[in-house]
């Protein structure tokens, strides 16, 4: 028995039958469609919405990621740090600049997600990176959890300038164009709550802080 209200639809398109198959949707301009220019500076307009989007935007140069990173472990007393596998991650140095932070690397391919409620921190690298809204795209594998980015009190992400797409149509291009996984996570800025009152409290149920580590 046909739905009534699709009945209504189809009589107010002069249509007596359904469709035998659907129809080509129109093509659209990009100059409709899109906000950002994908031919625009990127790395720039990333790094001004992810710091509107409240994450901790550093830009840095490739020789002194280590450095950095182990300073801020001290500083913020990281004792356990998760990490995904990830030879970008071992291309920087990572490893050796959170044991230099005087922290110990619990690897995701040899923890499990109970053990990541005990991380006082995850550094990761990212899929993606959506210039237009500054979000960060974690695709999670065997080899990288989410847990380690959506789980310890702290999540340090590093981008390279070749992770970053215009929006969310060049997104999902990337995700339509490479293998299946259940689930990508979108990361839109430290976590916040807010109670009846409206009063908006951070890092109740995730990180209170996102660093941004950005390769330049």
């Amino acid at each position: 028995m046909s739905d009534p209200m699709i009945e209504s639809v189809r009589k107010a398109l002069g249509r007596s039958q359904p469709l035998a198959e659907a129809p080509t949707p129109p093509e659209i301009a990009d100059s409709v469609a899109r906000l950002v220019a994908k031919d625009g500076n990127l790395t720039d307009l990333f790094a001004k919405s992810a710091s509107e989007a409240q994450f901790q935007l550093q830009r840095i140069g490739a020789g002194k990621i280590a450095s950095d990173l182990s300073q801020f472990l001290r500083e913020h007393q990281c004792k356990k740090v998760g990490i995904p596998v990830s030879p970008r991650l071992e291309k920087l140095n990572i490893p050796q600049a959170i044991t230099d932070g005087g922290a110990e690397i619990i690897r995701w391919n040899e923890s499990t997600l109970a053990a990541a409620y005990d991380l006082d921190c995850g550094v990761t690298d990212v899929y993606a990176a959506v210039a237009e809204t500054g979000s960060l795209v974690i695709r999670p594998d065997m080899n990288h959890g989410r847990a380690l980015s959506l789980v310890p009190p702290i999540h340090i992400a590093i981008v390279e300038p070749t992770d970053i797409v215009a929006d969310l149509i060049d997104l999902l291009e990337k995700v339509a164009a490479s293998e299946r996984v259940p689930n990508i996570t979108l990361i839109t800025g430290p976590s916040k709550t807010a109670d009846i009152e409206g009063a908006l409290v951070t890092g109740v149920h995730g990180p209170g802080v996102v660093r941004v580590m950005l390769v330049e």
